[in-house]
C-alpha cells in the first residue's frame, strides 16, 4: 500500500510548485497545437498541402535542432533572464506568419517560430529537480509522472482544439490561440523566480564541464533510448491510420488513438502514485520487455477491436518508460546541464518519430498495414537492447564504487593496525 505521503498532493503543496507546473502545462497545450495549426492555416490560405507540410516540418526541425542550444543558454544564464527574449522572438515569428503574403515567407516565419519556441516541459522538469533533489529525491519519479501526464494531456487536448477551430473555418484563430498559450505560460513561468534553478556559476570553466556531462556514455545511451521511444511513436501514428484506411473504416482510427491516450494517462497516473523500491534502471528493462511483448500483437491484428486492445496494452508502458528516462537523465548529468539534457532527449525522440513515420509509410505502401505496424516490436527490441546496456553500465559503475570503497576501508584498517603496532613498539 502507498505510504501516507505518496501521491501528487504533497508535491503540489510544495511552495511555488503548483504555480510553475500549471503555467507550464497550459503553455504546452499551445505547443501541442502549433504543428497541426500550421497545416490548417497554410492549407486554408494557399490550398497547398506541400506548403503546409514544409511549414510544419520547418517548425519541428528548428525546434529539435535549435532547442538544445537555447536550453544551454538557459542553464548558463537562468530561466527568468532568457525566457523573455525567446518569448519575444517566438511572438514576433508568429505575427510574421499571420501577416505573411507568400508561401516562402510563411515557411520562413514558421521555422523561426520553431527555433524560438520555449521548451516549457524541460523548464518545468528542471524546476522539480531543483526543488526536490536535495532532501526529497525519492519524490522525483512522482514529479516527473506529473510532467508526463501534463504532456500527454496537452497532446490530447491541443490537436482537438486545432481541429475544431480549423473545421469551423477559423485556422488563424487556432494559431493565435496556440501562440497566446505559449506566450502566457512562458511569461508566467519567467516571473516565478523563487522556484527557478540558479544559473551555472563560473562560466569560464562551466561550459566544458557541462559538455563533458552530456558526452558521458550514460547520457548518450539515454538519448538513444529516447530515440527508440520516438521510433515507436512514429510507427504508431502511421500504422494505426494505415490499418483503419485499409479496412475501409478510416474513422475507427480516432477511437483507437483516443483509447491509447487514455490508457497512457491512466498508467502514468497510477505509476506516479507510488514509491518504487526497484532501481530505476531495472524498472526500465522490465518496462521495455513489456512494451516489446505487447507490441508483438500489433502486426497480427485481424480486426480493429484486436488492434485497439493491443494498442491499449502497449501504451500502458509508455508513461512509466518516459518517467524512468527522465529520472535517469536527472541522475546522469550535472544540474547545470539539466535543461539542455531534457531538451536533447526531446529532440532525439522527435528525430526517431520522424524517421519511423517515413519508414512505416513506405512499409505500409509495400506490404500493407501489418508491414508498418511490425516496426513497433522492432522499436521495442531496440529499447530492450539499449536498456540492458544501460543496466550493465550502471551495475558496472556500482561494482567499481563498492570495490573502491572496500579497498579504502582495507587500507585504512591496515594503517590503523600499523599505527597501533608502532605505538606498542
Amino acid at each position: 500500500m502507498p505510504r501516507a505521503d505518496t501521491g501528487y498532493g504533497p508535491l503540489l503543496r510544495t511552495p511555488g510548485a503548483a504555480a510553475f507546473f500549471l503555467t507550464a502545462a497550459f503553455g504546452r497545450v499551445g505547443i501541442a497545437m502549433t504543428g497541426l495549426g500550421l497545416v490548417w492555416l497554410l492549407h486554408d490560405r494557399t490550398g497547398s498541402y506541400t506548403t503546409a507540410g514544409l511549414a510544419a516540418a520547418g517548425f519541428a526541425l528548428a525546434e529539435a535542432l535549435v532547442g538544445p542550444q537555447l536550453a544551454r543558454l538557459i542553464d548558463r544564464v537562468g530561466q527568468t533572464r532568457m525566457l523573455p527574449f525567446y518569448l519575444l522572438g517566438h511572438g514576433a515569428a508568429v505575427v510574421g506568419l499571420l501577416l505573411s503574403t507568400t508561401s516562402t515567407a510563411a515557411v520562413v516565419a514558421a521555422t523561426c517560430a520553431g527555433a524560438a519556441v520555449p521548451q516549457l516541459g524541460a523548464l518545468s522538469a528542471a524546476r522539480w529537480a531543483h526543488l526536490l533533489r536535495a532532501e526529497r529525491a525519492d519524490e522525483l519519479p512522482s514529479a516527473f509522472s506529473l510532467e508526463s501526464l501534463a504532456n500527454a494531456t496537452a497532446f490530447l487536448v491541443g490537436p482537438v482544439l486545432v481541429t475544431a477551430l480549423g473545421a469551423a473555418g477559423h485556422p488563424a484563430l487556432a494559431t493565435g490561440l496556440a501562440a497566446a498559450l505559449i506566450l502566457g505560460g512562458g511569461a508566467a513561468l519567467a516571473v516565478q523566480r523563487g522556484t527557478a534553478p540558479p544559473p551555472a556559476r563560473g562560466n569560464a570553466e562551466g561550459a566544458p564541464r557541462e559538455r563533458s556531462s552530456l558526452l558521458q556514455p550514460a547520457f548518450l545511451l539515454l538519448a538513444l533510448l529516447n530515440l527508440a521511444i520516438g521510433l515507436y511513436f512514429g510507427t504508431m501514428s502511421v500504422g494505426v491510420t494505415a490499418f483503419a484506411v485499409s479496412h475501409g473504416t478510416p474513422a475507427v482510427a480516432t477511437p483507437i488513438i483516443a483509447a491509447a491516450s487514455l490508457s497512457g494517462l491512466l498508467a502514468g497516473w497510477v505509476y506516479g502514485l507510488r514509491r518504487h523500491p526497484t532501481p530505476a534502471h531495472r524498472q526500465l528493462v522490465l518496462a521495455a520487455i513489456y512494451l516489446t511483448a505487447t507490441a508483438m500483437l500489433l502486426p497480427l491484428a485481424p480486426s480493429a477491436l484486436w488492434l485497439g486492445a493491443a494498442v491499449v496494452l502497449t501504451e500502458a508502458a509508455i508513461p512509466p518508460t518516459l518517467v524512468l528516462l527522465t529520472v535517469l537523465t536527472e541522475r546522469a548529468v550535472r544540474p547545470t546541464a539539466l535543461t539542455q539534457a531534457f531538451t536533447w532527449n526531446n529532440s532525439a525522440s522527435a528525430a526517431g518519430s520522424a524517421l519511423a513515420a517515413a519508414l512505416a509509410g513506405r512499409a505500409a505502401d509495400a506490404w500493407g498495414p501489418s508491414g508498418g505496424l511490425v516496426q513497433a516490436p522492432l522499436a521495442g527490441l531496440v529499447l530492450v537492447v539499449l536498456s540492458l546496456a544501460l543496466y550493465r553500465s550502471v551495475a558496472r559503475a556500482a561494482r567499481s564504487l563498492r570495490s573502491f570503497a572496500s579497498n579504502s576501508v582495507n587500507q585504512t584498517t591496515d594503517l590503523e593496525a600499523k599505527d597501533r603496532s608502532q605505538e606498542a613498539g
